[in-house]
């Protein structure tokens, strides 16, 4: 099965449409989602802007996936 969150859509967007990914992504130190940034900012900016590294982010964004697939 193909991920359906990816770095490149925005945190609101994200979190908006699978809410569950909101404690996945503070559990990687990523609290901005009530941020105003948040609406335009991807995925992959918000990490970066806190430092994450490739192999972070990439694992974040696996565990994201995760969490909507068990959600369901």
């Amino acid at each position: 099965m193909t991920d359906i969150i990816t770095k490149d859509m925005t945190l609101g967007e994200v979190v908006t449409k699978w809410p569950p990914t909101a404690a996945v992504m503070m559990e990687y130190g990523l609290h901005c989602i009530g941020c105003a940034v948040a609406t335009w900012e991807t995925v992959e900016q918000g990490a970066r802007g806190h430092g994450m590294n490739d192999e972070t982010l990439d694992k974040m964004v696996k565990d994201m996936n995760e969490s909507i697939k068990t959600s369901e």
